[in-house]
């Protein structure tokens, strides 16, 4: 598990190289004591482990651009994957001071080793396509939702896609969270196309989502909270938290309407990762304790599997849920950090 003591860590997300996992996490220091000011306080952490449960904290991978910039308040959640050319490419959300925070675009660093990261001087900030989605002001919701990418290559090696947490142009207020698509040939250039997801599917927006084949099925996971689910899935529903929806690949027919609570809001931002055994894990971060309130830090790996339902379930979540009733145990956790050594060469 990872806790720093100094700060709140939540969103995360990962780089497999094949000896190591290295994990992005959003974090804000614990002397804001508030943590809903965390938002706008957020720059991106760095941490490596060979077992996704002992973590040794790296330098910060990301922080908030100089002004003016479209990142100049805060670094949000994004993802990293390995480009044709050996470089990584983190594709991230950023928020800037002339909308007082409330637009999300999203930019592109790229490193050589994980380590060191830069903005890509080439690369054109992305920002929502009024033909399909919906910007500040088209509707009640109080920010214009772009962000949380999440790139992977073309099934079929036809180039790159991106899924981004967008809402609509359409549909009901709180009802227009849908699957945001753009494509690109050289993870530099993108084109926004329509969603890949309806509206009016029980969702005002779907965070932090991740695409997978698990066991041979697609599997959309994304993160909603009780309060941005629409009226009618909210009513019905006791909580938020983890979600899941099974489609006919990794790009069609995500059924949103039918998706099921994979964890509640315990835990929250959910990753699914393979261990170096090949099985299937989820990674979280401890959301918030029995009182409601919030613990920021990112859990130990949980196994999931299907069920005889067809659904997608979490296996042995008890030692990881204990932790979130119990959060004052996390305090004994070690953080171990790299040899100045691996930083330097980094």
């Amino acid at each position: 598990m990872l806790r720093l003591p100094d700060a709140w860590t939540w969103d995360f997300w990962l780089a497999d190289t094949g000896d190591e996992y290295h994990l992005f996490f959003l974090r804000a220091s614990r002397a804001l004591r508030a943590p809903d000011r965390r938002h706008f306080r957020a720059t991106v952490g760095h941490a490596v482990s060979v077992d996704l449960y002992n973590w040794s904290l790296l330098p910060d991978a990301l922080v908030p651009g100089d002004r003016p910039a479209f990142d100049d308040i805060a670094t949000w959640t994004g993802s990293v994957v390995n480009g044709p050319d050996g470089l990584w490419y983190m594709y991230y959300t950023g928020i800037g001071a002339d909308e007082n925070g409330l637009v999300q675009r999203i930019g592109l660093a790229t490193s050589d080793d994980l380590i060191r990261w830069n903005r890509h001087p080439e690369f054109k900030v992305l920002s929502a396509d009024d033909r399909w989605y919906e910007k500040l002001g088209d509707s009640s919701w109080g920010s214009e939702a772009w962000r949380d990418p999440w790139v992977f290559k073309d099934p079929d090696g036809r180039g790159w896609h991106m899924f981004v947490t967008a809402r609509c142009r359409l549909g009901e207020d709180d009802n227009r969270g849908v699957v945001g698509h753009l494509v690109s040939d050289d993870l530099v250039n993108w084109e926004t196309t329509a969603p890949l997801s309806n509206p009016n599917s029980g969702f005002g927006v779907m965070e932090v989502m991740q695409v997978e084949e698990v066991e041979g099925r697609s599997v959309l996971l994304f993160s909603c909270l009780h309060p941005e689910l629409a009226t009618p899935r909210r009513e019905k529903e006791t909580r938020g938290g983890i979600w899941v929806a099974t489609g006919d690949s990794l790009l069609s027919g995500f059924d949103v309407a039918n998706a099921h609570l994979l964890s509640d809001d315990r835990l929250y931002s959910g990753r699914l990762v393979r261990n170096r055994m090949g099985n299937w894990m989820m990674l979280a971060f401890h959301n918030q304790d029995a009182n409601g309130e919030f613990i920021g830090e990112v859990s130990d790996p949980i196994p999931v599997a299907w069920d005889s339902g067809g659904r997608l379930t979490l296996l042995d979540e008890g030692p990881s849920l204990q932790l979130v009733e119990d959060s004052s145990a996390a305090d004994t956790v070690e953080i171990n950090r790299y040899p100045q050594s691996r930083v330097a060469q980094g």
